[in-house]
C-alpha cells in the first residue's frame, strides 16, 4: 500500500471538529496549483458515497457540470447514515435513515441527477462489507460504457467508512476498466497542504461555473439532519465552519 492510500482514521479522530481544523485559506493556493479535471472527457459517471451527503459535499459541483453536458450520472450511497450519533435509540436511527435518504433524493433532483441507489449497508461498519460493496459496484460498472468514471470517497480520507468505500471502488474499477477518481471530504479538516500523505502528484481540481456552485450550495442546505443538532446534547455532524470550508475549497480528485 502506498503512503497516500494508508488509513488516516487516527488522524481524523485526533482532530476534534469543534477545534476548527485547517482554514480554507491555507488550502486555496494548493488547490489553485492543481491541473483542472477535464469533465469533457467523461463518458459516464458513477459517484459512490459512504453516507447520504458525501456525494454532494465532495463532488456535487462536478455532477452538475457533467449532467449539464449530457453525461449519464448515477449515484450510489453505501449506507443510510443512521449511526451519525452513537446514542440513538432504534426508532431514532430508523427515522434518521429515512430522513437522510429523502435529503439525498432531493439533492439529486436539485442537481439534475437520477434518483440515487441506496445499498443499505451498516453505517459505521462498511469496512466489514468491503467485499460485498466491491461486488455491487462491479455489477453496476459492468453495465456502464467503457471508461466510465467511478468517483468515490478517498481511501485516505480519515473516516473509516469513507476509506472502505474508496478501497471497494478501487477493486471494482480494476475489475471493470472504469476510471477511478477519489474525492476527499474530511481531509480538508485534519490535513495540511504539505502533508506527505496527500497524493498531490495525482490530484486535479474541479472547475465549476457560478450555476453549478449555486446549485451545489442549495443542495448542501437540504441536508438538515446533518446541519442541525440531533437532539439534546448532540452537536450537528456538519457545523457551519465545516460546511463553509467545504464550499470554499471546492472539489478535488485523486486520479
Amino acid at each position: 500500500m502506498r503512503p497516500d492510500e494508508a488509513s488516516n482514521a487516527l488522524r481524523l479522530a485526533d482532530a476534534p471538529i469543534a477545534d476548527g481544523g485547517t482554514p480554507a485559506e491555507e488550502w486555496l493556493p494548493w488547490r489553485d496549483s492543481l491541473p483542472p479535471l477535464r469533465l469533457e472527457d467523461c463518458p459516464g459517471l458513477v459517484v459512490v458515497a459512504a453516507h447520504p451527503d458525501d456525494e454532494t459535499l465532495g463532488f456535487g459541483g462536478a455532477t452538475v457540470m457533467a449532467a449539464a453536458r449530457g453525461v449519464d450520472v448515477h449515484t450510489v450511497v453505501a449506507s443510510d447514515g443512521g449511526a451519525a450519533w452513537p446514542d440513538l435509540a432504534p426508532w431514532e436511527q430508523k427515522r434518521l435513515e429515512q430522513a437522510r435518504r429523502h435529503e439525498s433524493r432531493c439533492a439529486a433532483a436539485l442537481l439534475g441527477l437520477h434518483r440515487p441507489t441506496f445499498l443499505g449497508l451498516p453505517d459505521g461498519g462498511l469496512a466489514d462489507q468491503e467485499a460485498r460493496l466491491a461486488d455491487s459496484l462491479s455489477d453496476l460498472l459492468h453495465e456502464r460504457p467503457a471508461g466510465t468514471w467511478c468517483a468515490a470517497t478517498w481511501r485516505g480520507d480519515g473516516h473509516p467508512d469513507h476509506e472502505a468505500v474508496g478501497r471497494a471502488a478501487a477493486v471494482a474499477a480494476s475489475r471493470t476498466g472504469a476510471v477511478l477518481l477519489e474525492y476527499p471530504v474530511w481531509m480538508w479538516h485534519w490535513a495540511k497542504p504539505d502533508d506527505p500523505n496527500i497524493p498531490g502528484h495525482r490530484a486535479a481540481r474541479v472547475v465549476t461555473d457560478s450555476v453549478a456552485a449555486e446549485r451545489k450550495q442549495r443542495a448542501v442546505e437540504l441536508f438538515q439532519s446533518q446541519l442541525e443538532p440531533g437532539g439534546a446534547g448532540r452537536d450537528p455532524i456538519l457545523p457551519p465552519h465545516v460546511v463553509t470550508r467545504l464550499l470554499h475549497v471546492g472539489e478535488v480528485v485523486f486520479r
